[in-house]
């Protein structure tokens, strides 16, 4: 194997995100065979990698906050006179039913960013987050984590429909990944997928005959919306996993 850049190799290890290796590197935090490494650093297979205690402390202090994320805004940056769900996280916004004994703070909300996305017309589950771990888990290039969707919709499904939603449909040119689709009762289906292209359902249904007038992102992993009310939030409790 050719040598890698040190912060590639660290999110490999799943140590960290690329942007907090980079981070850490500038820091004297990460040695390489017991020397301190230097930012644009390579590394071969076999050499010795050491994270200090430090950068280990610090992401134990980052949070990741689960949103109930209303229609009417973004998941990212603002964009068309949209203000981003972000602005959502409030102490007034927080849900009284959080059980995770974290109190809220100022801090809490710097380098705070959505771990996928969520159409500006879609409500449900958003995961937002200040670790980078955390966001390669459920939108790195490997992640398997399934994201499950109650979808309201509307036009005459094909006759083979179901069997292409589930597998055998493309999007931009790509071959899409098997998913679990099947009817949750006349006029919703439930979706599970394990990718999130761009307006992925509503394209997804569009090429099978049908018009998508509600979606609704209730899982992602292990995580799911439950009674969490629109517009409010929680965090991400000690223990809890995605």
């Amino acid at each position: 194997m050719e040598p890698v850049r040190l912060s590639k190799r660290l999110a490999e290890l799943g140590l960290c995100s690329r942007r907090e290796a980079d981070s850490y590197i500038e820091r004297g935090w990460v040695k390489v065979d017991g020397e301190v490494a230097v930012l644009g650093q390579k590394v071969a297979p076999g050499q010795r990698i050491d994270l200090d205690p430090r950068a280990r402390e610090t992401q134990s202090q980052r949070v990741t906050i689960l949103l109930n994320k209303p229609v009417g805004y973004v998941s990212g940056q603002a964009e068309g006179g949209y203000q981003p769900a972000v602005v959502l996280v409030t102490p007034q916004n927080h849900w009284k039913g959080d059980k995770s004994g974290i109190r809220f703070s100022r801090d809490h909300l710097k380098g705070l960013a959505p771990a996928g996305r969520l159409d500006i017309d879609s409500v449900g589950l958003l995961i937002l987050t200040q670790d980078g771990r955390v966001a390669k888990h459920i939108i790195g290039e490997t992640s398997e984590v399934e994201k499950e969707y109650l979808v309201r919709v509307e036009g005459k499904l094909s006759e083979d429909g179901l069997r292409l939603l589930n597998h055998g449909l493309s999007l931009d040119g790509e071959k899409l990944k098997p998913a679990k689709v099947s009817w949750q009762n006349q006029d919703q289906l439930r979706f599970v997928l394990q990718e999130g292209k761009k307006r992925q359902i509503r394209r997804m249904c569009e090429q099978v005959g049908l018009k998508v007038v509600g979606l609704k992102r209730i899982r992602i992993g292990r995580v799911k919306l439950s009674d969490l009310p629109a517009g409010q939030w929680r965090y991400l409790a000690p223990g809890e996993r995605i």
